[in-house]
C-alpha cells in the first residue's frame, strides 16, 4: 500500500515498506533521463536531484538504512528508491523525518502485512496469504521474542 507525501497540492513521491526495505516513488518532470539524476544514500540520508541544480530532496531517513544495499532505477518515467532497513521488520512512521506520518490504521495495516511476511519467512511451507488478525496485530520486530536477525 502506497502512502502519498505531498507538498502544496503536488505529489512529492508515494513509499511503501516490507519486513526489509522501504522502496520511494518519485516522478521526475518529462524528458528527465536516468543519466540526469544524482542519488545519493547514506546510511541516514537521502539526497536526490538533477545534476548541476540543488537537489530536489535533501532530507533525513525516519531511521537508518544500509546504504551498501540500497539503490535507485528509473524505469518507465518513475524513479524507483529501494533502501534497506537496519532494522529488518522495524515499521518506520515516515518514510523521510518531518514528513507525514502513518495514520493509526494505516500504521496497523502494515503490521499486518510485515507480520504475515515474517511468518511466511519463518514458516516457508506454510500459506499465510489469506490469514487475518483480530484485534490490534502484533510488532512485526518484536512479537514472539522477537525476529532472530538484524
Amino acid at each position: 500500500m502506497r502512502k502519498k507525501f505531498e507538498h502544496n497540492g503536488r505529489t512529492i513521491y508515494e513509499w511503501e515498506q516490507n519486513l526489509n526495505e522501504i522502496l520511494m516513488y518519485i516522478k521526475p518532470p518529462g524528458g528527465v533521463t536516468a543519466s540526469m539524476i544524482e542519488c545519493n544514500i547514506t546510511p541516514s540520508r537521502l539526497r536526490l536531484g538533477i545534476k548541476g541544480n540543488p537537489p530536489f530532496i535533501d532530507e533525513e531517513f525516519f531511521d537508518k538504512v544500509i546504504a551498501d544495499e540500497s539503490m535507485w532505477t528509473m524505469d518507465g518515467g518513475e524513479i524507483e528508491i529501494n533502501l534497506q532497513k537496519v532494522k529488518k521488520a522495524s515499521t518506520w512512521d515516515s518514510c523521510l523525518k518531518g514528513h507525514d506520518v502513518l495514520d493509526p490504521l494505516a500504521k496497523t495495516e502494515v503490521q499486518k502485512k510485515m507480520t504475515l511476511e515474517r511468518f511466511q519467512e519463518e514458516h516457508p511451507g506454510f500459506d499465510f496469504s489469506g490469514a487475518e488478525f483480530n484485534g490490534q496485530p502484533p510488532d512485526p520486530r518484536t512479537f514472539l521474542g522477537g525476529v532472530p536477525y538484524k
